[in-house]
């Protein structure tokens, strides 16, 4: 009886330290998930400099396929950065009706257009953050639209869905920020277009 119990303790202590060490070998396969670097980057180019930016689809995935899918299909090419506003740190840009000559309305976006849920994350907004702009207090309204920071602005962690990094061209981001704007407003002066927005591998970089 004494040896049928001693052979059940040593049974369910291998249990246990087979599910202990299968539990530690999974911790570092689901870090490496979530740090996991998507091997596709954004380019904007501007008369200024290019930006390059990284995604996050381990963070964003339905916000990183909204952007991908419209500079696949040329949406964001000749649209604006029609926000600069250095005391907050973000420069703004994607709505389609900064194509047009009509200021009054950059930044209102088109009705129709279709929307992302909001995906915070646990992303913070530092110097080179991309999020996902919105309509006033509804979450669930990120469209087209997207900011870049280029200082901190933890006000809006938890705020707004973070997608993406920049990892080249801050100081073309920085240009932008603290161009001249219209009197009593944020657009700049003279118009920032987005000539080309594109899709590529991260090795095709040059």
């Amino acid at each position: 009886m004494h040896q049928s119990f001693s052979g059940g303790v040593y049974a369910l202590i291998k249990t246990l330290v087979s599910f202990l060490l299968l539990f530690v070998l999974l911790i570092p396969a689901c870090n490496d998930t979530k740090n996991a670097v998507d091997t596709e980057v954004a380019v904007i180019e501007t008369d200024y400099g290019r930006i390059v930016f990284e995604f996050y689809p381990q963070d964003a995935p339905k916000h990183v396929a909204n952007f991908k899918k419209l500079a696949r299909e040329g949406f964001y090419d000749g649209t604006a950065f029609h926000r600069v506003d250095p005391q907050l740190g973000i420069i703004q840009g994607g709505d389609p009706n900064s194509k047009t000559d009509d200021v009054n309305t950059w930044g209102m976006g088109q009705p129709g257009q279709p929307t992302v849920p909001a995906e915070f994350n646990d992303r913070k907004h530092v110097r080179g953050t991309v999020a996902a702009a919105r309509k006033g207090n509804d979450i669930n309204s990120a469209d087209s639209q997207f900011y870049i920071c280029n200082k901190s602005q933890p006000a809006f962690d938890n705020q707004y869905t973070i997608f993406g990094n920049v990892i080249e061209g801050m100081n073309v981001v920085d240009i932008i920020c603290n161009a001249p704007v219209v009197p009593n407003t944020t657009r700049p002066v003279e118009k920032v277009v987005m000539k080309k927005v594109y899709i590529i591998n991260r090795d095709q970089l040059k």
